[in-house]
């Protein structure tokens, strides 16, 4: 009796071991920062792109709401400024597309051309909007093929509002804010103090206390990455801030609006060895990664191989349900495509305009796993204690 007994602490031990296996990064449950439930590491990044941008109108309130809601670890915002001076969210380069602005007729002689990009863009510029005005419009969803019922409901928001957002989330939820057109907000948009767009930027996030550099307790406690197509921005703010950073990637025909160098030039192993002193990682257009021929997937390049050869996190957008945006290959099916770039590519986060999925993909995945795992670790347990139990009979 005394002998059978002595196999308790022995099992108890194996149980221990073997339920506390787990990934590199800690758990969610094994740090903790005050009260609310911290920022999942154990697995690739869910950002809300715009928001949960599917279901309501991109960058606006409920859009970020919504995607908290429904799991995002990251929501990301594009940042431009207004006329006086004001950070707001908003991703593009004119009012046209996501906004009521056509219908206010006391703005009808707002209409310019700008050069962007080396193209000549016309339409109404945020640049030439206060806050107050574009206060007065209404946001819309891009696409007609999505729920239209809350266009002219919402208003655009500032990049105060949204850092508000993530702060009253009831977990910690990181930001991903974008230093959007940097170009043409510093040649048109003139601080008093002589600033420059990235100065403001950074102002904001240090008012709210952003900062530490990846994974550290100060960043832990208010995650946020800080991206930007422009690696000179990226390289300015790296004076300001040790945030981490993302180097976004266009499509291989469109170069850098600042420095001008091609897609070429900066995914080559040179320029990768010379960015990572400034960034943690890559944004790259998906299409960059794996190349789409006809609605079908050709052979992926090797760029996140050679990104993960040099420390660097690859971050792919946009990931979109829709068919039109579904690649044949995945028989019409998200999950099927979030398998492919989660378990095949391997990256290390994903922009997905519908949140709520790609957390639904995660969890299952994760509860799948788990399950698989406690099953062989039952079994391996079961084998000792039965060899155990074998050895002290014989």
């Amino acid at each position: 009796m005394a002998s059978s007994t002595s196999f308790a602490p022995l099992i108890f031990l194996l149980l221990i071991i073997g339920c506390t296996a787990r990934p590199l990064y800690p758990l969610p449950g094994h740090v903790h920062h005050g009260n609310r439930k911290p920022l999942q590491t154990f697995r690739p990044y869910n950002i809300a792109h715009r928001g949960s941008n599917g279901e309501f109108p991109e960058e606006s309130a409920p859009a970020y709401m919504r995607a908290i809601e429904e799991g995002a670890d990251f929501i990301e915002s594009d940042i431009l400024s207004s006329k006086d001076g004001v950070l707001i969210c908003f991703h593009d380069v004119t009012l046209d597309d996501t906004t009521d602005v056509a219908n206010h007729q006391e703005f009808a002689n707002r209409k310019r051309t700008y050069e962007v990009q080396g193209v000549n863009v016309t339409g109404f510029f945020p640049i030439d909007f206060t806050l107050e005005e574009l206060k007065s419009l209404r946001v819309k969803q891009r696409y007609n093929f999505r729920d239209q019922q809350y266009n002219g409901k919402f208003q655009i928001i500032t990049f105060e509002e949204f850092i508000s957002i993530a702060l009253k989330a009831p977990r910690v939820v990181g930001i991903y804010p974008e230093i959007k057109n940097p170009v043409l907000i510093n040649q048109y948009v003139k601080w008093a103090d002589g600033k420059r767009f990235e100065d403001k930027f950074m102002e904001t996030l240090k008012k709210y206390g952003y900062k530490g550099s990846y994974l550290s307790k100060d960043w832990l406690k208010q995650p946020a990455f800080v991206q930007s197509f422009t690696p000179t921005s990226l390289v300015y703010i790296s004076n300001l801030t040790d945030l981490p950073k993302i180097l976004l990637i266009d499509d291989i025909t469109i170069p850098t609006q600042d420095t001008n160098q091609s897609y070429w030039e900066i995914t080559s192993d040179r320029y990768f060895e010379y960015i990572k002193e400034y960034v943690v990682g890559i944004g790259p257009w998906k299409d960059t990664v794996v190349p789409v021929v006809n609605n079908y997937l050709q052979t992926p390049t090797d760029l996140v191989d050679r990104a993960h050869a040099h420390n660097l996190q690859v971050h792919p957008y946009t990931y979109r349900n829709e068919n039109q945006f579904l690649s044949l290959n995945f028989n019409q099916d998200p999950y099927e495509e979030y398998d492919y770039w989660l378990n095949k590519i391997g990256v290390d986060g994903m922009f997905t305009d519908f949140t709520g999925s790609l957390h639904r993909y995660q969890e299952w995945i994760s509860s799948n796993c788990h399950n698989e795992s406690d099953d062989k670790t039952a079994s391996k347990l079961l084998h000792k204690i039965a060899s155990l139990v074998s050895s002290y009979k014989g």
